[in-house]
């Protein structure tokens, strides 16, 4: 069974898989710095509601798999995790600070993509098979609910 969790007037499982890498992939996230940015994502997915399913810091770059409500888009899910862990970081270890003098930790992208129990295929075919729908009616697959 899915596990679905639920807000004030929503139930929702929105699932991403992000990752994000050092600037210049370099190699910076070994020991103290990757125990510390692992407690700093945590400590940001649980201020912002977010459920970490599955997570793993490398020497250049971050997985994770997390649960999102549904008022929380990707880019802001990333701009809470590299910002916030950019700056303490920073703050706090002064050998990343000489490495990164432009205080700017993380490369600009980041890879997110959706997780579900679903293929697109199911989907598709689900909302074709509605009950009561008029055929569709020209290129596109979009169907009105006969009244």
């Amino acid at each position: 069974m899915t596990h679905y969790r639920t807000g004030p007037h929503t139930r929702f499982d929105i699932k991403y898989h992000f990752v994000w890498v050092t600037k210049y992939r370099k190699a910076v996230l070994i020991g103290e710095v990757g125990v510390r940015l692992r407690d700093l994502v945590r400590e940001i997915c649980r201020t912002h509601e977010i459920e970490i399913l599955q997570g793993s810091v490398a020497r250049d770059h971050v997985h994770v798999l997390l649960s999102c409500p549904p008022n929380v888009s990707p880019s802001k899910v990333m701009q809470y995790l590299k910002g916030k862990s950019s700056r303490k970081l920073m703050m706090e270890f002064k050998h990343i600070q000489k490495q990164y003098w432009g205080r700017h930790l993380w490369a600009r992208g980041y890879f997110v993509a959706t997780s579900g129990n679903v293929t697109d295929e199911v989907i598709m075919e689900y909302i074709r098979q509605q009950e009561g729908t008029e055929p569709s009616d020209g290129g596109e697959n979009f169907q009105v609910t006969r009244s």
